[in-house]
């Protein structure tokens, strides 16, 4: 891998993922989903896609591995957006044809997993020597990655991207983002969850607290946005991932049973994407053929860590230099075909009968909330168990569970209304409890059990953990999508 010079740069805060790398990665995963209907549906595919031949001629080119790594370039073309599209969801700009986006999509060769990585187009890169649109000979020279398609197209990209991962790319899909709303909107939109109101002017983007389904328009205003919350990064981040986690379940739940769909949906897709010649038909139809049997679970979506977010290059202007270890461990994985999360982060839930129950998603993290146990059941030493198994799932209980004054028939939580959504949190791990407000009683909740008492259900934040240790920063879809519509984020979509 490539690796520039010593920074004299100051460390910045971590690099903006652009918007566009998820709306590629959703398109690219769809593409591959709606491909592998079968023979009959995607009939004249390899009439519908545009060809690109970007590894004629390479050479010294890493070794390949395992599984099937795409490159997914995404283009801006919003030249074909209506005036009315461009007014409604604040679109401006003029189009630039460059590349927004630049990642790859990782299949492993088990075809049980999809691991999806960002590259930040404007991280530091050392482009190849080459030919340019001119046909001017240029020598090897440091640059930003996205500058590698304006200087030498999919051909040079292939390159860099190959020499700065060390991760063979199998095949090549140039996607124009003006797919992205139109498949959206043939899927009949995608449902969203979201905490609290999330009302952005810049953008325009407006939705209730809880579940929405947002039909194209929506989606690129609720990815897009930077002025929500805290407009941190992270934020933004885990908006874009928990969409495309969206985007993968809604193409894999029956959404595409109709053929007469299913046809539109792949010619909408297909008008805007730009192949390798090695990528025909029959394989698209056996790579989407696996990717269909995907499910959130299976897909991890991960940016390359970066070091320094604003490194001064003579010439070239600020880029972004990586963090070369992290990064390695990255693509070690892609070319080992092995999984970035841990097993133990993802469902256990498999779907089958007796099979454990996934986590209810809840608004605030389990570790945050105190917890004091209380026994009126009066069945011994449920008390211990209890606090035992609310803190396995994470809440800090006081680790000494109490008789209650008396027995009690109902199991209820009491909770100070200041703390309220602690207070919901915590009745999402304890299925059929009464929550009973206390005012004045503090942050600390307390879980009375009752002679109904059913054990303790676990739950996780809807916000990913920090990383533990150097891993990469993972998410996996299950994390990601909206719980069911009885957990505590349920409600009726808008």
């Amino acid at each position: 891998m490539s690796v520039p010079p010593r920074p004299r740069a100051r460390h910045g805060a971590p690099h903006r993922p652009r918007w566009g790398l998820r709306l590629a990665a959703g398109v690219a995963v769809l593409v591959l989903a709606v491909s592998g209907a079968g023979h009959t549906v995607v009939h004249g595919i390899e009439r519908r896609l545009a060809r690109t031949d970007p590894f004629a001629g390479l050479r010294d080119r890493p070794r390949p591995g395992l599984g099937t790594n795409l490159l997914v370039v995404g283009t801006d073309g919003r030249d074909v957006i209506t005036e009315e599209e461009r007014v409604r969801y604040r679109l401006g700009g003029a189009p630039c044809h460059c590349t927004d986006t630049v990642m790859l999509v990782h299949l492993s060769e088990a075809r049980d997993r999809v691991t999806v990585v960002g590259l930040p187009r404007d991280s530091y890169a050392m482009l190849p020597e080459h030919k340019d649109a001119s046909g001017v000979r240029r020598p090897a020279h440091p640059q930003k990655l996205n500058a590698a398609y304006a200087e030498g197209g999919p051909r040079l990209t292939v390159r860099t991207v190959e020499q700065l991962t060390g991760v063979h790319v199998d095949h090549y899909l140039e996607i124009d983002f003006t797919a992205f709303m139109r498949t959206v909107d043939l899927l009949g939109g995608v449902r969203v969850c979201t905490e609290r109101p999330l009302r952005d002017a810049w953008s325009g983007l407006d939705l209730p607290a809880g579940p929405s389904t947002l039909d194209g328009g929506r989606a690129l205003q609720y990815v897009r946005s930077r002025h929500l919350g805290s407009g941190s990064d992270l934020e933004r981040m885990e908006r874009q991932q928990r969409f495309l986690a969206a985007l993968l379940e809604r193409a894999g739940s029956g959404a595409l049973l109709d053929p007469a769909l299913l046809h539109e949906v792949l010619v909408t897709a297909l008008g805007s994407v730009r192949a390798d010649r090695g990528l025909d038909g029959e394989r698209l139809v056996e790579l989407g053929g696996a990717v269909r049997h995907l499910t959130p679970a299976t897909a991890e979506f991960v940016s390359v860590p970066v070091s320094v977010a604003d490194y001064p290059v003579p010439g070239v202007g600020s880029t972004v230099r990586w963090d070369g270890p992290g990064a390695e461990r990255i693509f070690r994985a892609l070319r080992t075909d092995r999984p970035l999360a841990p097993r133990s982060a993802r469902s256990s839930h498999d779907g089958k009968a007796g099979a454990p129950q996934p986590p209810r998603f809840v608004e605030v993290p389990p570790g945050r909330i105190r917890v004091q146990v209380l026994d009126g059941s009066g069945r011994r030493r449920l008390g211990g168990t209890a606090d035992a198994a609310l803190r396995a799932t994470g809440f800090a209980t006081t680790g000494v569970p109490v008789a209650a004054p008396s027995p009690a028939p109902r199991t209820e939580i009491a909770f100070d209304p200041r703390w309220d959504r602690s207070a919901r949190s915590l009745a999402a791990a304890v299925p059929g409890a009464v929550l009973r407000p206390a005012p004045g009683q503090g942050p600390l909740m307390r879980v009375t059990l009752g002679a109904d008492f059913a054990g303790v259900r676990a739950v996780r934040a809807v916000r990913p953990s920090p990383p533990a240790g150097d891993r990469p920063a993972v998410l996996t879809g299950d994390r990601a999508v909206c719980p069911p519509a009885s957990g505590p984020l349920g409600g009726q979509s808008s």
